[in-house]
């Protein structure tokens, strides 16, 4: 058995958990640089704002229906997910965390699986102040949709029958209920289902998840490939899904930002730069990989027309694999000053760290050392990590990855960091 825990509106609930006087108010919260929609409340779904929507377009909401737009504090939701998910750990002796908002939980063993679920979604609405739903069901797919069936039948009701709400097991409805539930259930609702694919099953008549439940398997394997196959007979019961309760390590590593306002010179772009690629290296170290070559990009605005267009990268191969950040910092900006050409107006600009490897698989060269030294400066590296966890990110860093205000985002409406920075913790009256 497992169960997916979900935080309702994430990112829009973070917000009113120290706001409260946002509850009620339609509520988004918008991208880096201020720029697209990535979050949104229930109410602020019901007046039509989409995902993904750019923000210049629903910037009159503000006046004709109260509109609120606050920039990502990704620093409060990563603390705020973290405390949500120590709590949903105690639902089950193993658990998945699968992004910011969801984790599965392994329940073997468990009894009374409904009534702890109940018990776990009380704990956090009362111990952080977020809303959160649960479904419990055989398969992870199932469980999955189990957690959609429990949100649409609290916030939309009518949807699904309602006590199903908040929580829904599937494991104590009849066969006869399951096949209700999805016959109601869209089949661009089942995890796994992409658009395109949900458009080419209703092609095959295949429009609900009832309907890809009952699709022949051997059919679904060759017309869409083994990856549907799995989601089908886990909508059977079949358990093809099993917990990864330690993350795969990364084949690749990315940083990258859009500016704040257009780059034009070559010194902010390569302090730009040299930040992603502390940021990057700082990553490889903690899942205790070496690459071994690093990849950087420059390219102009898609959406400003009349500038003249940009795009250019460049690979940069190393002697040896390697997570010195003095090495890879190196690396970084002979691409960066290999691609980088004036009269250009840059809104972005990026670092990939590539050909990933653990560190007791490197093998090392022959040639002269990468580092510039030829020691080993791994135990700098470590010490560096163990100053900038305990005193936060740039505490210690490279003189060329200083932050300018001249590329920075614009996050000109981001919250306090309420829980992680001492000075913004609200203080009662």
């Amino acid at each position: 058995m497992f169960a997916l825990l979900d935080g309702n509106n994430f990112y829009a609930s973070c917000e009113r958990v120290f706001r409260p006087s946002l509850k009620g108010v339609p509520l988004v919260v918008l991208s880096n640089n201020d720029g697209c929609v990535i979050a949104r409340s229930e109410e602020a779904k019901a007046i039509g704002i989409k995902m993904g929507q750019p923000y210049f377009q629903v910037q009159h909401l503000h006046t004709t229906h109260g509109l609120v737009a606050l920039s990502a504090n990704f620093a409060l939701y990563g603390d705020m997910s973290d405390r949500m998910m120590s709590l949903a750990a105690g639902m089950g002796p193993e658990q998945e965390i699968y992004s910011i908002d969801e984790c599965f939980i392994g329940l073997h063993g468990v009894p009374d699986v409904t009534r702890r679920a109940h018990a776990i979604r009380s704990r956090i609405q009362r111990g952080i102040g977020i809303s959160t739903c649960v479904g419990i069901a055989p398969t992870k797919t199932l469980a999955k949709l189990a957690n959609h069936i429990a949100k649409d039948a609290e916030r939309k009701p009518g949807a699904y029958l309602p006590h199903l709400a908040g929580v829904c097991n599937l494991a104590e409805v009849s066969p006869q209920s399951l096949e209700y539930l999805l016959r109601l259930t869209a089949v661009s609702d089942v995890w796994g289902v992409g658009r395109k694919i949900a458009k080419r099953l209703t092609e095959h008549d295949i429009v609900t998840a009832l309907d890809l439940r009952r699709a022949p398997v051997p059919w679904v394997r060759s017309h869409f490939g083994v990856v549907l196959e799995r989601t089908v007979r886990e909508l059977n019961g079949i358990a093809c899904l099993q917990l990864e309760t330690q993350p795969p390590p990364k084949q690749q590593i990315a940083c990258s930002r859009s500016f704040g306002r257009p780059v034009t010179d070559l010194a902010p772009l390569l302090e730009a730069i040299s930040h992603f690629t502390q940021r990057a290296a700082e990553k490889l170290r903690m899942q205790a990989h070496r690459c071994g070559a690093v990849h950087v990009f420059a390219h102009t605005s898609p959406f400003r027309t009349d500038d003249a267009r940009f795009a250019q990268s460049a690979t940069v191969q190393l002697v040896a694999p390697s997570s010195d950040t003095t090495v890879l910092l190196a690396a970084a900006e002979r691409g960066i000053r290999k691609i980088y050409e004036p009269g250009y107006r840059l809104a972005k600009a990026g670092v990939l760290l590539l050909d990933l490897t653990p560190n007791h698989q490197v093998q090392e060269s022959l040639i002269a050392p990468e580092q510039p030294t030829g020691r080993d400066m791994s135990a700098l590296m470590e010490a560096v990590d163990h100053i900038n966890a305990r005193w936060g990110k740039g505490a210690v860093c490279a003189g060329s990855a200083l932050q300018a205000s001249e590329w920075q985002m614009r996050q000109e409406r981001k919250s306090p960091c309420y829980t992680t920075t001492l000075d913004n913790v609200p203080l009662s009256k």
